[in-house]
């Protein structure tokens, strides 16, 4: 199992009226988190792209247990359970600085040929980085 930690700061922007982070901000930062987790593997999502791999999400579902305000530091745990195939499957925690934990949320990835636009394996090299931790 491979796991990451993020840290991401709420911008008064991405609060709703309630002073909450709007639920659909938390997207936004499960990629950024997923981006920084495979950028520590050694790899990058612009790397990938550059030899030809897309990785549309292909599944997002989270659930909601704690609201974060403006001006929390988030701390947000990133999971990759298995060796990837041709999909690439993420589990987020995220917690506040009180180490209460807020939500927790899955996506499903799938490693695309961008001059076919068809699925495809997950690069032998990404797979490499990955071994180490199963």
């Amino acid at each position: 199992m491979y796991k990451s930690i993020t840290k991401v700061r709420v911008r008064y922007s991405e609060t709703d009226m309630m002073g909450y982070v709007y639920y659909g901000n938390y997207a936004t930062y499960f990629e950024v988190a997923r981006v920084e987790a495979i950028r520590s593997l050694g790899v990058s999502y612009r790397q990938m792209e550059d030899q030809g791999i897309a990785l549309p999400v292909l599944d997002y579902s989270i659930k909601y247990y704690k609201p974060a305000f403006y001006d929390d530091e988030l701390t947000i745990e990133t999971i990759i359970k298995e060796i990837p195939k041709a999909r690439i499957y993420f589990r987020y925690k995220t917690y506040n600085a009180n180490d209460e934990l807020l939500n927790e949320a899955e996506t499903t990835l799938v490693f695309i040929n961008k001059s076919t636009m068809k699925p495809c394996s997950a690069p032998e090299y990404f797979i490499e980085k990955l071994k180490k931790y199963f």
